[in-house]
């Protein structure tokens, strides 16, 4: 009877850890068709931003990610070191970072991430540090 017990509550320990572990404390949602992105933060809607997502003949994949790394200071391996201010990494080497071309925001510009204003950007990047990596979700729709 014991190990039937000690079986259930393991059966139940694992089977409850998926949807624990992807429960995320704060989630960026981008989407494509409109340049936004919505900032949820403990369930709460705390922002609204406009940003640059890829401009034609470049792709900003669809999908749901757990952010992966952070950068405070990154430059691009890849675009001539361009500035990649509050970095936030989720796919390989697409990110959602700041950017200098601030009058570009709210419509396709980039070469695959998602471009924010870097005031906007300093504020995500704070609010993924507070939170974890693990606990920060992107989330980008067409």
């Amino acid at each position: 009877m014991r190990f039937l017990a000690g079986f259930a509550l393991a059966l139940a320990l694992v089977i409850g850890a998926p949807a624990a572990s992807q429960a995320a404390t704060l989630v960026a949602r981008v989407d494509i068709s409109t340049q936004t992105m919505t900032v949820v933060h403990r369930g709460q809607v705390k922002y609204r931003w406009k940003v640059s997502t890829a401009r034609r003949g470049k792709v900003t994949p669809a999908g749901s990610w757990t952010a992966k790394w952070l950068s405070r200071n990154h430059r691009s391996s890849r675009y001539n070191n361009a500035p990649m201010p509050y970095s936030i990494f989720y796919n390989g080497n697409y990110a959602i970072h700041g950017t200098n071309q601030i009058g570009r925001l709210g419509s396709p510009a980039s070469a695959g991430c998602i471009r924010l204003h870097p005031d906007n950007a300093a504020v995500l990047y704070r609010l993924a540090q507070r939170e974890g990596l693990k606990n920060t979700r992107i989330v980008v729709q067409r």
